[in-house]
């Protein structure tokens, strides 16, 4: 429980609202489902997390019935927003499916054309679903779906990682801010995903920004690995955080052993951004595919989904293989915190020594 002092007021309220024990969030990850990982952090307290990027409207409807048979229902679900149809170039992409083709089956050129499922469709399957919580990354929600979701009590969490970026979603209705840093493993949330090496701004200066431009609360995330970095977004105003690199060691989280032995051995400059795997950028572990990718002589990354699509045999066949090499190895800077225990004991622990480190 979150025990009496001032340093915990936004928490405390935070968690009245949404109904937890806790203010610990799980981030919702795409490549990382874990309906087993969402149901442990739920029932610890806090609240589980769906990315359903890629997940038709049938199998977010099955995951969130799935939450609720296993947990107290405290969960959000997350989806990308759109981005522009991407540029194709045929001759580039025939470059890009030759190169990755060196660390993983050969990319036959029709695999460049993959889409990810329908928005509109994964917007209507959310308010079918019911979720406590909706939240967004790479931009806002259309105002007719914003104004559906508050018809139906559906809280709306918006990425954000920029101060500009937290003001639009603010002012396009957002119910709480998730300041991302950029320490973050994972995507960056850029609304323009050409800005997103550019203003790769760290949590601890990111949040006491987003803190004084806004009059929501708050979600810490990006880098967050241990009770220090917990005390000090809690100290600093933040009313939750969120984590998704600390957890993937669990043994919930279900991902590839070599990805998981790998985020405990990796320091923080053993991480880089790349657009590599999806033509988004995202922080990964400096495997051996994503150096070569950042090579002079490698071909420049297609946009997302062009890139992502490209990409999907060579990570679906390092799964299988349990190759660290060519893993879509996703770590924020604070990996090497991660901790190889199930997730309800993690959580008791970080919660305890953060009130213990701010005296409360």
């Amino acid at each position: 429980m979150i025990p009496a002092g001032k340093v915990f007021d936004p928490a405390r309220a935070f968690c009245e609202r949404f109904g937890l024990r806790l203010p610990i969030l799980l981030a919702p990850m795409a490549g990382v489902p874990a309906p087993a990982l969402s149901a442990a952090v739920a029932r610890a307290g806090g609240m589980g997390a769906c990315g359903a990027l890629l997940m038709k409207p049938d199998a977010i409807l099955g995951w969130a019935n799935d939450q609720r048979g296993r947990s107290n229902g405290a969960f959000q679900i997350n989806l990308w927003i759109p981005d522009p149809a991407p540029v194709r170039d045929a001759a580039h992409e025939a470059r890009l499916r030759e190169f990755v083709g060196q660390y993983g089956p050969e990319v036959p050129a029709e695999a460049a054309n993959a889409t990810p499922p329908d928005f509109k469709a994964q917007c209507d399957a959310l308010l079918s679903a019911g979720p406590a919580v909706v939240s967004s990354i790479m931009g806002v929600y259309p105002p007719e779906f914003v104004a559906k979701m508050k018809e139906r009590g559906i809280a709306w969490f918006a990425n954000a990682t920029t101060v500009a970026e937290a003001k639009a979603a603010a002012e396009a209705g957002a119910d709480a801010i998730v300041a991302q840093g950029a320490e973050a493993g994972g995507h960056r949330g850029a609304f323009d995903a050409s800005k997103a090496e550019v203003e790769a701004i760290g949590l601890f200066a990111l949040l006491p920004a987003i803190l004084d431009a806004v009059k929501l609360p708050v979600i810490a995330t990006g880098g967050i690995g241990d009770a220090r970095g917990m005390a000090a977004a809690f100290a600093m105003g933040a009313s939750a955080i969120q984590i998704g690199t600390g957890f993937l060691r669990t043994p919930e989280a279900g991902i590839p052993t070599a990805w998981a032995d790998a985020i405990g051995q990796t320091p923080p400059e053993a991480t880089r951004l790349t657009r590599a795997f999806s033509g988004r950028a995202g922080r990964s572990i400096a495997t051996e595919y994503v150096r070569a990718a950042a090579s002079p002589d490698a071909p420049v990354p297609a946009p997302y989904p062009v890139q992502r699509a490209i990409t999907q045999a060579m990570r679906d066949a390092a799964n299988k293989a349990n190759d660290i090499s060519r893993i879509q190895a996703w770590a924020g800077q604070s990996a090497a915190l991660a901790q190889a225990k199930p997730a309800g004991d993690l959580i008791a622990e970080l919660w305890q020594e953060t009130c213990q480190r701010l005296g409360v």
